[in-house]
């Protein structure tokens, strides 16, 4: 495709540059290409009754000419422009969710041609929410075909420089409207069946749709055949994918850490570049390759959002291969894992459980009366592992009497959900020292008092816990400290007892 002159302007929501959008119209008018936002991503503009125009939709992407493009109208009395027969539950579908990222599939108008519909006696039509779209579509007085803004293969644009990156010099225009809002493609429905299904799962979820119509099946997600024609964008060929390997890794947290810190020192030492997509609460526990947050576990929308210009980033960083935490989540988690495992190619992996790589049998924490740093530690080791045939404990090094868990201690750990019931603290007894046993103090002075103390004690069971698992500084003395200060303590020893577990522990 011969170089155009793309033309780059900027506005927002909220200060349409009406001039700006009269010239984008008359560019569509004449058959040409116009970049523009929507509220899910950037779409690849062109006039949906032009099949010249649909051509080099086609042409621009690198998309293959039996891959349907989605119509856009600007307001839900347009329809009927360009589909027929549409049935009761599709128009109880636009009164509930239109303006939106819902796409129908209704049989279309004759006027719509073949090449915006892929050569399908269907259409796939949608209402966008965004206003710069609306805006464009009411200044060009047509429906606009829009397949998403990038070369095809590639992650979704949802940023202007996306677009720029993959579409300047192939279109004649590109609209920057800031950000896209939702980051994922919109739900596409067929509505032609006597059950309507979901092709693509979007962030109007089927329980949403459910509430609607009663009934909705799910496609199963996979590949449609080489020789068939898909109803619906994304169902045929490989979508979303980065050009590094992305394979996505499924298990409980623990194992998937544990698993993907294995995979790429793998990668690393073969000589690949390698990437691991996680999330906030996860990102200190991996000991190599570069590290890309997803956001908050669990929360899919902001995942979402985050995904393709994720993907993006693993190209720019040149990434051989991605390894990526399964995603989770409820808001809309179908669309999240089909956005991935189109990317991964189906490529999914199960995070095995652990076998204990050391021989020892017991891990003591231990500290001055034991009822506070090593209680900590203890917890959190018990809770990352309880299945784990590693016996663990809080031992204190001076313990006159018996005491409770220190109470700044106790609020801390029940303000993040873990409870010690009955606890007391134990004294650190000469006896249970032994070749299976490792000892890890809070801090150095602590660790030499152990040496001192106990005879069994010595460099080869008793450790300072932040050295051996890497950290710079030793876990801080709260004694003293506010609440707040206990809880700064808790999360020091929080991620030093993930990275201790993940190397006591491994496949």
């Amino acid at each position: 495709m011969s170089d155009i002159q793309t033309v780059h302007v900027h506005m927002n929501g909220s200060n349409i540059d009406e001039e700006q959008m009269g010239r984008a119209a008359e560019i569509l008018k004449a058959g040409g290409l116009v970049v523009f936002p929507t509220e899910t991503v950037y779409g690849l503009g062109a006039n949906a009754f032009d099949a010249s125009a649909a051509r080099k939709v086609y042409e621009a992407k690198g998309r293959p000419s039996d891959n349907p493009l989605i119509v856009h109208i600007a307001d839900a009395d347009e329809l009927d422009g360009v589909a027929v027969d549409i049935p009761d539950g599709a128009k109880a579908l636009v009164s509930r969710f239109w303006p939106g990222p819902l796409t129908l599939v209704l049989k279309k108008n004759p006027d719509i041609p073949d090449e915006t519909t892929g050569g399908l006696s269907t259409v796939a039509v949608r209402c966008p929410s965004d206003k710069i779209a609306r805006s464009l579509i009411k200044a060009c007085g047509f429906a606009i075909a829009a397949p998403s803004a990038n070369r095809s293969g590639r992650p979704s644009a949802t940023r202007y420089s996306h677009v720029s990156e993959d579409l300047d010099g192939r279109v004649d225009m590109i609209i920057d409207g800031g950000d896209s809002a939702i980051g994922l493609e919109s739900t596409i429905l067929d509505m032609t069946g006597e059950v309507p299904v979901i092709l693509r799962p979007g962030y109007i979820t089927r329980e949403q749709l459910v509430e609607v119509l009663g009934t909705v099946e799910y496609d199963e997600p996979g590949v449609v055949h080489d020789d068939s024609h898909p109803k619906a964008p994304g169902m045929k060929y490989r979508h979303y994918a980065p050009k590094g390997e992305l394979v996505l890794i499924k298990g409980n947290i623990s194992d998937t850490v544990r698993y993907i810190n294995k995979l790429t020192d793998i990668s690393i030492k073969k000589g690949d570049a390698a990437v691991v997509l996680c999330h906030n609460d996860t990102r200190e526990r991996y000991r190599s390759g570069t590290l890309l947050s997803m956001g908050e576990r669990g929360a899919d929308a902001e995942t979402a959002v985050l995904l393709y210009d994720l993907l993006r980033r693993c190209d720019t960083l040149g990434a051989d291969v991605i390894y990526a935490e399964y995603p989770t989540g409820s808001v809309i988690m179908d669309a999240l894992e089909n956005r991935l495992l189109k990317a991964a190619s189906f490529r999914v992996l199960e995070a095995p459980p652990p076998k204990q790589r050391s021989k020892r049998r017991k891990v003591i924490f231990a500290e001055g009366h034991g009822n506070a740093r090593s209680a900590m530690a203890w917890a959190l080791f018990e809770r990352l592992y309880e299945g784990s045939d590693i016996d663990a404990c809080s031992r204190g090094i001076v313990v006159q009497f018996e005491e409770p868990l220190n109470q700044k201690t106790e609020a801390v750990l029940i303000s993040n959900g873990i409870t010690l019931e009955g606890f007391t603290s134990v004294a650190l007894s000469n006896d249970e020292i032994n070749g299976d046993t490792m000892i890890f103090a809070m801090d150095e002075r602590q660790r030499q008092q152990i040496l001192h103390r106990f005879s069994s004690a010595n460099d080869e069971n008793t450790f300072l816990l932040s050295s051996y698992v890497g950290d710079d500084l030793e876990v801080m003395d709260p004694y003293g400290g506010n609440l707040q200060v206990y809880g700064i303590c808790y999360e020091v020893i929080r991620l030093s007892v993930q990275k201790l577990a993940d190397i006591l522990m491994e496949l």
